[in-house]
């Protein structure tokens, strides 16, 4: 009971209160449109397409945002950037519910890729990084392992609205629960001020170097690039998967099945990783996460499609990405230190939420005018050109010991 009254009274709290809001923010601002979308085009006698440009729209605002929030986190604090975000998602999803016309309906949009750009995994990890400074991966890893949890509750839920209250009552729920969950306890329960360290927080095992990279020229572009390929490789892929499973002979529920074992695989490595953490370093378990990715797809790519090769290049596709997402946390702030974090993650968010904007399309049409086999092929690539980047950063001499 000490324990945990010191926690909650404690900058620890604040892992607690992104624990559970990632979850709850993934849930309704990026799962579900694979879900409503459909019923949602159909009412509206709009193309799919038309529908689901406007979760484009909002992830090129999120990425146009994303430095701003940053720096905003910096010199603020999440509770002042992360709140009124979650406000502004919950007017969006309002207006995608009650506003018909067209021109609203994008509008809706814009404002949730604020939401996503201020209540996210890049605010969080700036949030944490201002209160545990260069100590924070720890607690990055903590909360990327509660997120990976948001497909198993945000799909689900959706699919159980989506039964009882149509899609217009989804998104209002939606609404409802960004305006008074998140809002109150990214306002009111994250802690205000930068935390000094106190007993009982883990100490950081790789700590920052003290003269860190300057969040500029060859190492940063080199980690922005091979973030991007990351996320082409992610959106394009899991966006076209289970499509290119049946087509590749598996049935609908197989492939279903199959495509299920992502979610488990990616939260396995995560806690992996928390439990590895201080015997890594960081940057080894990037480079080979992205190589693992290759090593799946050259799989897929040479073997050929089967229920077996379908299943461990889901399990290894997917515990990659878990690991990665932390790699985009903590890798930022080992190599460029606590300063100016929040805009630094933002800057290298950018060009991977562009690309994760159009990686669906391009994937899509790169099958309709080449073939399954030509897109496992341009993933291998990309995951190969990834690995690359990371192996070519050199970090600072006081980040390479352990």
């Amino acid at each position: 009971m000490i324990a945990l009254r010191r926690l909650l009274a404690g900058p620890g709290r604040a892992v607690v209160v992104l624990a559970f809001t990632q979850i709850l923010c993934w849930g309704i601002l990026i799962y579900p449109p694979v879900l409503t979308m459909p019923p949602l085009t159909a009412d509206r006698g709009w193309t799919l397409a038309f529908g689901m440009a406007g979760f484009s729209l909002a992830l090129v605002i999120s990425g146009i945002m994303s430095p701003i929030v940053g720096g905003l986190i910096d010199r603020h604090g999440g509770h002042v950037v992360m709140a009124p975000g979650a406000l502004i998602g919950a007017l969006g999803m309002a207006l995608i519910a009650l506003g018909d016309a067209w021109p609203l309906y994008f509008v809706g949009w814009a404002l949730i890729g604020a939401a996503m750009a201020s209540s996210l995994y890049d605010p969080a990890f700036a949030t944490l990084a201002r209160l545990f400074g260069s100590s924070a991966r720890r607690q990055i890893i903590l909360v990327t392992f509660a997120g990976g949890f948001a497909s198993t509750v945000g799909w689900p839920a959706t699919h159980l609205l989506l039964q009882h209250v149509g899609w217009r009552g989804t998104y209002l729920v939606f609404a409802a629960v960004l305006a008074f969950v998140v809002a109150p306890l990214h306002g009111f329960a994250l802690p205000r001020a930068a935390a000094r360290s106190e007993g009982g927080l883990p100490s950081n095992p790789h700590p920052v170097p003290q003269q860190a990279l300057r969040p500029e020229g060859r190492p940063f572009l080199l980690l922005a690039t091979a973030f991007a390929l990351h996320a082409l490789i992610l959106s394009g892929v899991t966006s076209n998967l289970l499509a290119m499973l049946e087509r590749g002979g598996l049935s609908g529920a197989t492939a279903v099945t199959v495509g299920a074992l992502f979610g488990p695989a990616q939260v396995a490595a995560r806690l992996l990783d928390f439990l590895l953490a201080g015997r890594t370093h960081p940057l080894w378990i990037a480079r080979g996460a992205i190589a693992l990715m290759g090593a799946a797809f050259a799989m897929l790519a040479f073997v050929g499609v089967s229920v077996t090769v379908a299943a461990l290049f889901c399990i290894a596709f997917g515990a990659a990405n878990g690991v990665m997402t932390i790699a985009r946390g903590g890798l930022p702030l080992l190599m460029f230190g606590p300063e100016g974090y929040g805009r630094v993650i933002g800057r290298i968010a950018r060009p991977a939420l562009f690309v994760q904007a159009s990686a669906p399309f391009v994937v899509a049409a790169a099958v309709e005018r080449f073939s399954d086999a030509a897109v496992i092929e341009i993933g291998m690539l990309a995951a190969l050109a990834g690995t690359v980047c990371f192996l070519l950063i050199k970090p600072p001499p006081a980040m390479e010991r352990r």
